[in-house]
C-alpha cells in the first residue's frame, strides 16, 4: 500500500473525513456497480476514488486483481485492514493518488469511477479524471460511472454548492463516438433511501456504462 502525508486541501479534508469510524460508506458495494459489473469476466479492474474499500474487496472476492485508488491514507489502512481480514490482501494493491494530480499507471479490463463528487474539487476535475479513467480502459474493458444526480430528497438546504452532471454531460466530454466505444448503460435511476433521522426519502442517481472497442 503507498500512502503520504497530506500535502493539500482535498488530502486534509478526506483525510479528516476518514478519521471518524463512522465513515466509509456501508460496507457494501455500489448498488450500481454491482448491477453493471456482477456478469462480467473477471479480469484487472482499477477503483478510482476507492473510500473504504467495498468496491474493491467485492470485485477481489469474484476474482478480480484490483488496484484501488484513493487520496487518503486513513481511508486506504482500513480498506487494506478490511482486505487482510477478508484473505483477499494478494488481490487488491492500495496505492494513494490525488486523483486530479496522478492515477495507477496501466490499462485495466473494468475502470469503476463510484460518486467522484467532492466540496473541495476544483472546476472540471473531475471531467478531467473521468478523461483519464477512459484512457486507462484496456481494448473491450468498461468503463462503469455511477454519479448523484442531485441532493437527496430530505437535504432541503444543499451543505455547499456543487454542480452534479448529467449524463448527458459526461458523454459530451467523454465522446464514446469519436474513441469508437459502445454506451451499453445511460440511465436515471431513482431509489427509496432513507434519511439519516429514518425517515422514507429518495435519491437520483445515473449510471453509465461504456465499452472500448477491441
Amino acid at each position: 500500500m503507498t500512502s503520504t502525508p497530506p500535502k493539500n486541501t482535498a488530502q486534509q479534508y478526506w483525510d479528516d473525513f476518514y478519521r471518524d469510524p463512522g465513515t466509509g460508506g456501508s460496507g457494501e458495494p455500489n448498488v450500481l456497480l454491482v448491477r453493471e459489473v456482477a456478469s462480467l469476466t473477471p479480469g484487472t479492474a482499477l477503483d478510482l476514488g476507492c473510500a473504504g474499500g467495498s468496491d474493491a474487496l467485492w470485485l477481489a472476492g469474484l476474482g478480480w486483481r484490483v488496484t484501488a485508488a484513493d487520496v487518503s491514507a486513513t481511508a486506504l489502512r482500513r480498506a487494506a485492514e478490511r482486505a487482510a481480514d477478508a484473505g483477499l490482501t494478494d488481490r487488491i494493491d492500495w496505492q494513494r493518488h490525488d486523483l486530479s494530480e496522478s492515477s495507477p499507471e496501466g490499462s485495466y479490463d473494468l475502470v469503476s469511477a463510484q460518486f467522484l463528487h467532492s466540496p473541495v474539487a476544483r472546476d472540471g476535475e473531475r471531467e478531467d479524471i473521468l478523461d483519464r479513467a477512459a484512457d486507462a480502459v484496456a481494448p473491450g474493458g468498461v468503463l462503469v460511472i455511477g454519479s448523484h444526480a442531485g441532493w437527496p430528497s430530505w437535504q432541503d438546504e444543499p451543505p455547499f454548492a456543487h454542480h452534479f452532471p448529467t449524463n448527458a454531460e459526461m458523454l459530451a466530454r467523454l465522446d464514446p463516438a469519436r474513441r469508437g466505444w459502445t454506451v451499453e448503460t445511460d440511465e436515471l435511476l431513482t431509489r427509496e433511501l432513507a434519511g439519516p433521522d429514518g425517515r422514507p426519502g429518495t435519491r437520483a442517481d445515473s449510471v453509465l456504462k461504456l465499452r472500448r472497442a477491441r
